[in-house]
């Protein structure tokens, strides 16, 4: 069997790709661009439920309903999910990835 030859078209892709390796390296793939979508979809939607439900926590530990260290729990819960994209960037910056 005859090794085949590369074409000029193949060649010449291959030496633009190795030339300009910002436009080789593989961008955000469907599903990182979609689950990041996601993400923002769902803080957004959740946003003015957080406030609503810091504010029933507030009023529930200020009527001795629930202990104080619930709420701060509570409230803590809701700062790591709506803080969780600037703690990963920190966590990635701090490894170098």
């Amino acid at each position: 069997m005859p090794k085949r030859m590369a074409t000029p078209t193949t060649a010449l892709s291959m030496a633009f790709a190795l030339a300009i390796p910002g436009l080789a390296a593989a961008q955000a793939g469907p599903f990182s661009a979609g689950a990041v979508a996601l993400q923002n979809n769902l803080l957004t939607i959740l946003a003015p439920i957080a406030v609503i439900a810091v504010m029933i926590l507030g009023v529930a530990a200020w009527f001795n309903r629930i202990s104080w260290a619930w709420m701060v729990g509570g409230i803590g819960g809701i700062v790591l999910v709506f803080g969780a994209p600037q703690v990963v960037a920190w966590v990635r910056a701090l490894f170098g990835v």
